[in-house]
């Protein structure tokens, strides 16, 4: 073996290029596959891990106790089909006053009775503070933004006792707002019974109503008044992980296809580019099984280099994904609950030095069988054939001589040539779809934001006091539109009501002023013409299976409207509906706006305006409209694993055109006896690689925007909303020519190189090793 070592390490030494490009394309399709791999685990069931974690409930459900006893609720639990059960406990719905909003919550609390965070369904994260073991003391169900001054605020409670915040915990299933200690929960005059089941079989809604029904089938007649699948949970939380999930898989497929097709082309390559070395390690006296061992071990140094650390900027360019995908308002938990898989990192080790020698395995089991003459012959002759005959005929066109050869010569290796094309095709393919990405997700962030520059709003905190506007509605509107700069201001008014005949919360937006449309965002019918009418985001429509057309009535404090749904304009609330402002006091009479939207005049300064309006009244808060954070990290991280893909691409053309180079010494050397200039030499090798671009190019644009139509609309649908047909139709023909060279770049990115580099050496240096 000591032999077998020596002359290993002594050929990584000699072919420093090969072990070079070798370690590079290593490295780099290893990082692409990590962060590939990485994103495709993390991004498939982010809800599934989370809701696992915290034994999360298949169905939350709500009993008439007029109707149906604990204890009867109590032997639920062992019915078939039950995998755990926790509950009964007391719920009761109260009214919290308006500064309630300060802790993130509503003004309509859903709390429940419990005696502790844990149990065998719903096990909540108490991230802060204590549960609840006293009467007087509350648990909030909140995610974020807290700080320590939050425990120990009081919460005054309409209909019963003043509560003290003693800690907050979170609930990935939603099945309340808080929670209080049971012997509390009757001051609060509780009103519906709840029980948290889980089922062995939960795979779909069908499979969870029959569950459901074999669990209540005992009990009274409308016992059970109502039930939530944590189906429909599913379908609505993660929302930011949701959006990026199809386009993060498109990318990790084109990046593992992409790897192994480089990985395969280096090696393979370079163990036939090494046959005459084989031949002479043979003639000194190597059995077939140690030169074997020779080159694959001469391959493993630089792969296992390679691999090392690919893995280790794999791990470092897929956190910083995690971290913005898996957090805010929606991801709940799953920031703690998704990350790198250890798999990931120990496939990547072990799995890409495997495909490395597989890929050395075939062509040096060739090399086995040869004869010592024969494998010297093999690595020192001539390739004649092949490309001579397309060549001839080349030589016949008009094309000049530099150029027809090159064309000619991805023919002389077609094998290496077809996995060098894949490689750019893919390449190219990539660059479509991530550039067709951008300009729809570019068309989305902006979609809407033209409609107003600053947003006023009512209310500001100077050391920790609220300050309140010196202006009322009227007075503070027309204050605004008199400022200099201001074109449009629109009020605007939230409230949280109920869709009538449904425990589902609305959130009413009315609004008031010179804007109330944003015709960039409407996907279907129009915008409200008068009272009584609504337009309902995406989401609301889906999650609630209505439609344009279909009429609904709202609740509030014993109030109900009927209302009109007259447009669908594109937003992934679930609970979000605009109206006119006089619809929205019909409910609420005494509501006021909370915001005005100011849209300038063309040049005038955001900032300026907003200066102006808080040295007009300083009562009130200015926010400029940013950027889109979503969009920013879908475009930002589409555009690094699309560099990260074209260099992988560029790379395995620099290893064809280095192999090229090396099998055709013999032909360089006699063309550039004859007269060709280094120049010419540069041209012939470039188009040969150029040539294989071209076509990449057209197989690849079309196969780019195939990706696109059929994953963009897949992102929209994942959060539930309908994208305008001019987010999606971003293929002009202004586009489509500017992409058109993206295969040829790639192509001559990765030969000129190695061109250069023939192109300088002399005639001696090409023939010396005949």
């Amino acid at each position: 073996m000591r032999a077998v070592w020596r002359a290993a390490r002594a050929a990584v030494r000699r072919r420093r290029l090969q072990t070079l490009v070798i370690a590079l394309v290593t490295l780099t399709s290893t990082a692409a596959m990590v962060v590939a791999l990485g994103l495709l685990d993390a991004a498939s069931a982010p809800f599934d891990k989370a809701f696992a974690q915290q034994r999360g409930p298949h169905a939350v459900t709500a009993f008439d106790p007029a109707r149906v006893s604990d204890g009867q609720l109590a032997r639920t639990a062992r019915q078939p089909g039950v995998e755990a059960a926790a509950g009964p406990f007391a719920q009761a719905t109260v009214e919290l006053p308006d500064d309630a909003m300060d802790f993130g919550i509503g003004t309509d609390l859903t709390v429940v009775g419990r005696a502790g965070p844990g149990g065998p369904v719903d096990r909540l994260d108490l991230w802060a503070g204590r549960w609840a073991a006293r009467p007087g003391e509350v648990v909030l169900n909140r995610q974020s933004d807290w700080t320590a001054d939050d425990l120990g605020k009081k919460l005054e409670v309409s209909s019963g006792p003043e509560l003290t915040v003693v800690g907050f915990a979170f609930d990935l299933s939603d099945s309340a707002d808080a929670w209080v200690a049971p012997e509390q929960i009757g001051a609060l005059h509780p009103t519906t019974t709840q029980m948290l089941f889980r089922f062995t079989d939960a795979s779909s809604q069908d499979g969870l109503r029959a569950s459901l029904a074999a669990v209540t089938e005992g009990l009274p007649r409308d016992a059970l008044t109502a039930s939530r699948s944590y189906l429909t949970l599913k379908d609505r939380i993660g929302g930011a992980a949701k959006a990026f999930t199809p386009y993060l898989m498109a990318f990790g497929i084109l990046g593992l296809v992409v790897a192994v097709l480089i990985v395969a082309n280096v090696v393979s390559g370079a163990v036939i580019s090494g046959f005459r070395h084989i031949g002479i390690l043979k003639a000194l006296g190597f059995t077939p099984g140690q030169v074997v061992a020779v080159y694959l071990t001469m391959i493993s140094v630089p792969a296992v280099a390679g691999c090392a650390l690919g893995t280790v900027l794999g791990n470092l360019l897929a956190r910083p994904f995690f971290t913005f995908v898996f957090t805010g308002p929606d991801a709940g938990v799953f920031h703690d609950s998704v990350s790198l898989a250890p798999w990931v990192s120990v496939l990547a080790l072990l799995g890409m030095p495997a495909v490395c020698l597989l890929a050395a395995l075939v062509p040096a089991a060739r090399a086995h069988r040869l004869s010592a003459a024969r494998a010297i012959s093999a690595g020192s002759a001539p390739r004649a054939g092949r490309a001579r005959h397309i060549q001839r005929r080349l030589a016949g066109s008009r094309l000049p001589r530099a150029v027809s050869l090159g064309v000619g010569l991805p023919f002389a290796r077609p094998g290496r040539s077809a996995l060098t094309l894949a490689a750019v095709v893919l390449g190219v393919t990539t660059v479509t779809f991530a550039t067709g990405l951008a300009t729809s997700m570019t068309r989305f962030g902006e979609a809407g934001r033209d409609a107003f520059d600053v947003t006023v709003y009512v209310g500001t905190y100077k050391n920790g006091k609220e300050i309140r506007p010196e202006h009322d509605d009227l007075a503070l509107h027309s204050l605004l539109r008199s400022l200099p700069g201001a074109d449009e201001v629109t009020a605007r008014a939230d409230v949280e009501v109920h869709l009538a005949g449904s425990a589902q919360k609305v959130m009413l937006e009315g609004r008031r002023g010179d804007r109330v449309r944003l015709d960039s965002v409407l996907t279907d019918g129009r915008w409200m013409h008068r009272t009584g009418e609504i337009v309902a985001g995406s989401a609301f429509l889906r999650q609630n299976d209505l439609r344009v057309g279909d009429r609904i009535s709202l609740e509030k404090g014993g109030r109900r409207e009927s209302v009109v749904i007259v447009g669908e304009y594109m937003h992934n609330d679930g609970r979000l509906v605009v109206t006119d402002m006089p619809m929205l006091t019909a409910l609420t009479p005494r509501e006021k706006p909370i915001a005005y939207h100011v849209k300038l005049s063309e040049g005038t300064d955001p900032a300026a305006y907003a200066r102006a309006a808080r040295s007009a009244d300083p009562g009130i808060s200015t926010d400029l409209v940013g950027s889109n954070t979503v969009t920013q990290t879908i475009v930002g991280s589409a555009s690094v694993l699309t560099v990260m893909l074209a260099a992988v691409a560029a790379l395995g053309v620099f290893n064809t055109v280095v192999l090229n180079i090396h099998d055709r010494r013999r032909d360089l050397g006699m063309l550039k006896s004859i007269g060709m200039t280094p120049s010419q030499v540069t041209v012939m090798t470039v188009t040969s690689m150029a040539a294989l671009g071209a076509v990449g190019s057209l197989l690849g644009i079309p196969l780019g925007m195939a990706g696109h139509r059929l994953v963009v609309p897949r992102m929209a649908e994942a959060i539930d909303i309908t994208l305008p047909a001019y987010m999606t139709d971003v293929w002009q023909a202004t586009a489509l020519l500017a992409l058109a060279p993206a295969g040829v770049a790639i192509a001559v990115l990765g030969a000129y190189v190695p061109a250069r580099r023939a192109a300088r050496l002399t005639v001696a240096e090409v023939l010396r090793s005949e």
